[in-house]
């Protein structure tokens, strides 16, 4: 006999401890891919910009953060809210 597991109510401890490691998991896949496109860029990251990128699970802003590092000159301006917040992504 096979075992099949949901998640029969809402909050309950399994159902919170497995949606928290799966945003935990897309929160460190966005902080790679972060990161990668600013080395592939050849944009130095220095560590405390690093720590901010890998310790965000705010997913809404590590989207932001992925599309700023296509354009961004330096690093620390992925950060910065209102001088490239405004400028359009291409």
């Amino acid at each position: 006999m096979s075992f099949v597991s949901y998640f029969p109510g809402r909050g309950t401890v399994r159902e919170t401890a497995y949606l928290e490691g799966k945003t935990e998991g897309r929160a460190e896949g966005e902080a790679k891919g972060i990161l990668s496109v600013l080395e592939v860029r050849g944009i130095p990251v220095t560590d405390r910009v690093r720590e901010r990128i890998t310790s965000c699970t705010d997913l809404d802003r590590m989207d932001t953060w992925l599309e700023r590092s296509r354009t961004v000159e330096r690093a620390e301006d992925l950060f910065d809210e209102e001088g490239n917040a405004d400028k359009p992504i291409a």
